[in-house]
C-alpha cells in the first residue's frame, strides 16, 4: 500500500513538471511575439538553452542549498520512495528555470547570448534557492524569526513571491544596468514605440502559460493527499480578474488583454490554498489594473526599456499577490485564516532586497568584466546570437 502511495505521488508531481514545463514554450512564444522579427529565432533559443543551464545549476548546487539533498551520495537518494526526491527535484527545477525565462523578457533584444548564460547558471545555483530555502524548506532560521513576530510564517503556496517577484526584481536590475534598446528613446524625450510583432504568437505564449498554471499552482501541493480544489478555482478567478480588468483599463489593447490572465495568476500564487474565490477574483482584478498602469508608467514616463515588461507583471504583481496572501487569506475576508499581513509583508520585501541584490551583484560583475549589451550594429542586426550564421533573406533585418 505505501508503494502504490508512493507510485501515485511520484505520477502526480511528474505530471505537474511536465505541465510547468511546457509553459517555458509559452514564455519562449510570448516573447517571440512581442520581440521584433529579427529577433524572433533568439528568443526561441535563450529560452531552451537558459533551461538546460538551469538544470545543471539546481541539481549540481541549487536544489541542495535549498533542501540539502545531494544527489551524488548513496544510492537511497535515487530510489527510495520510488524515486521520488528526484521528480521532485525535476518540479521544482521548473521553477527555477523560470527565473532566467523571466529575466529573458525583459532584457530581449540587446543583451549578449554567452554573458545571460554564466548569469542564468549563478541566480539559479545561488541567488534563487537560497531565498526558496528560507521560503519553503525553514532554512537558516529566518520564517522561525518571522512567525515569533508576527505569530504566523511567510505564506507562499505556489510562488508569487519566491519565483515571480524573485525573477521580475533581479530582471529590473539587469535591465536598469543594460539601458535601453538604440532608437527607443529619443533625446529630446521622445518615445519610440517597437510594436509587436506577432499578437498571434503572444497569445498563444499568452494562452500556454495560462493552461500550464494550472499544473503550476494546483500541483504545488506536491503529493496527491493535499490536493486542493480551491486552489484550481482561485488560479481560475484570478485569472478571468486580471483579464477583465485588462480589457477595461488597456482599452481592448490585445497586448494588454493576452497579459490580463498571466497578472491575475502571478498574484494568486502565493494565497491560492487560503483565499476565498471572490478574494482571490479581486486579487487578480488589482493586478491587472497594476499592470496596464505600471507598464505605461515604465515604458513612457521613467523610461525603463523593458520590453515585455517583466518587472510589473512578475516583480510588481508578484510582490503585490505576497501582500494580498495576508488580507484576502485572513478570515476576516473570507480566507481560511493562518496567515499574517505583517509576516507576508516581510517575506515579500524580504524576498524583493534578496532579488534586486543578486540581480544589481551578478550583472553588475558580468558588465564590469565581460560586458553585457552587443554593440549597436550588431543589435540593428539582430544578433543577439550568431545569428548571422543562418541569416538567408532579407526578411531577417526587419
Amino acid at each position: 500500500m505505501e508503494t502504490l502511495q508512493a507510485g501515485t505521488d511520484v505520477l502526480f508531481i511528474l505530471l505537474g513538471a511536465i505541465m510547468v514545463l511546457a509553459m517555458h514554450a509559452g514564455f519562449a512564444f510570448l516573447e517571440l511575439g512581442t520581440v521584433r522579427e529579427k529577433n524572433q529565432v533568439n528568443a526561441l533559443v535563450k529560452i531552451i538553452c537558459d533551461f538546460a543551464v538551469s538544470t545543471i545549476a539546481y541539481f549540481f548546487i541549487g536544489y541542495g542549498i535549498a533542501y540539502g539533498v545531494d544527489f551524488l551520495r548513496g544510492a537511497e537518494t535515487l530510489t527510495d520512495k520510488n524515486g521520488y526526491d528526484l521528480v521532485k527535484f525535476f518540479f521544482l527545477l521548473t521553477f527555477a528555470a523560470a527565473i532566467p525565462a523571466i529575466i529573458s523578457g525583459g532584457i530581449a533584444e540587446r543583451a549578449r547570448f554567452h554573458p545571460q548564460l554564466i548569469a542564468t547558471f549563478v541566480l539559479v545555483a545561488l541567488v534563487y534557492p537560497f531565498f526558496e530555502g528560507i521560503s519553503w524548506n525553514g532554512q537558516w532560521g529566518v520564517q522561525d524569526w518571522i512567525e515569533a513576530q508576527f505569530g504566523a510564517r511567510f505564506h507562499d503556496f505556489a510562488g508569487s513571491v519566491v519565483v515571480h517577484a524573485m525573477g521580475g526584481w533581479v530582471a529590473l536590475a539587469a535591465v536598469l544596468l543594460l539601458g535601453s534598446r538604440h532608437g527607443r528613446y529619443g533625446k529630446d524625450g521622445a518615445v519610440y514605440a517597437h510594436p509587436p510583432s506577432n499578437i498571434p504568437f503572444l497569445a498563444l505564449g499568452a494562452w500556454i502559460l495560462t493552461v500550464g498554471w494550472f499544473g503550476f499552482n494546483v500541483m504545488s501541493a506536491q503529493t496527491v493527499d493535499a490536493i486542493s480544489g480551491l486552489v484550481a478555482v482561485n488560479s481560475l478567478m484570478a485569472m478571468v480578474g486580471g483579464t477583465l480588468t485588462e480589457l477595461v483599463a488597456g482599452r481592448n489593447d490585445p497586448g494588454f488583454v493576452q497579459n490580463g490572465p498571466l497578472s491575475g495568476l502571478v498574484a494568486v500564487c502565493a494565497g491560492s490554498d487560503v483565499m476565498h474565490p471572490l478574494g482571490a477574483l479581486l486579487t487578480g482584478g488589482v493586478a491587472g489594473a497594476m499592470f496596464v498602469w505600471l507598464f505605461t508608467l515604465t515604458q513612457n514616463r521613467w523610461k525603463i526599456d523593458d520590453v515585455l515588461g517583466v518587472w510589473p507583471l512578475h516583480g510588481l504583481c508578484g510582490a503585490w499577490g505576497g501582500i494580498a496572501a495576508g488580507i484576502f487569506g485572513s478570515q476576516l475576508w473570507g480566507g481560511l485564516g493562518g496567515v499574517s499581513f505583517g509576516a507576508q509583508l516581510v517575506g515579500t520585501l524580504l524576498g524583493v532586497a534578496i532579488a534586486l541584490a543578486g540581480g544589481f551583484a551578478v550583472y553588475g560583475t558580468l558588465k564590469a568584466v565581460m560586458g553585457l549589451r552587443l554593440s549597436q550594429e550588431e543589435e540593428y542586426q539582430g544578433a543577439d546570437l550568431s545569428i548571422h550564421r543562418i541569416k538567408a533573406t532579407p526578411e531577417y533585418d526587419r
